[in-house]
């Protein structure tokens, strides 16, 4: 991961700005590269986008799996929520993790997050840490360097992305015992549900 870093530093370089380079003015809320990144043989997926204000972070990414990549027998979590609004079949998805970034292009920390942030399909925490080690973004568009680096981001901190996955599915249960009139995965208070810092 660090020669990541390293051989874009000789070149003034770092992780995020490859991702944003010729796409344009920046805006919050917009995805960077403006197609996400997609790896059509792996089917992982990812994007870059800035939108809570931060005075330390700059954006983040958020990284997916999408149907064709996942395990056989993966299921969403049907029979416990509503997923009448849930992209289904083949255009199912998972959010794995969001790596947070800073001003440098930097990592700050990794978090997860509830099913409304990301519009993503619900799957149970161990079904998303299976599809961890199918994660591969194993081309150069948009960036060689960033590909390499979130590809191996997630073997590195496999253990810290797994705690917060658990954590996910248990604030959200609890949210669902307290709240239980509401759709707790698509209540608004319910933003980011565990965040760990990066070293």
């Amino acid at each position: 991961m660090q020669d990541c870093i390293r051989v874009l530093r000789k070149g003034g370089l770092n992780l995020v700005g490859e991702v944003l380079k010729g796409q344009g003015t920046f805006y919050e809320m917009q995805h960077y590269p403006l197609t996400d990144v997609y790896d059509r043989d792996t089917h992982a997926q990812y994007y870059y986008h800035a939108h809570r204000g931060s005075d330390l972070e700059h954006g983040h990414f958020h990284l997916f799996m999408r149907k064709a990549g996942m395990p056989a027998g993966s299921q969403p979590e049907t029979s416990v929520f509503d997923s009448s609004t849930w992209p289904k079949d083949d255009d199912a998805i998972a959010h794995l993790i969001a790596v947070s970034m800073d001003k440098n292009g930097l990592p700050l920390g990794l978090f997860a997050c509830n099913r409304w942030v990301t519009g993503e399909t619900w799957y149970s925490a161990d079904q998303v840490i299976a599809m961890l080690d199918g994660f591969e973004i194993d081309h150069a568009y948009p960036s060689w360097p960033t590909n390499q680096w979130l590809t191996a981001l997630v073997s590195v901190y496999r253990p810290q992305i797994e705690t917060l996955l658990r954590h996910r599915d248990q604030v959200v249960s609890t949210w669902q015992k307290r709240f239980p009139d509401q759709n707790v995965l698509e209540n608004r208070e319910l933003e980011i549900t565990g965040y760990l810092p990066l070293p």
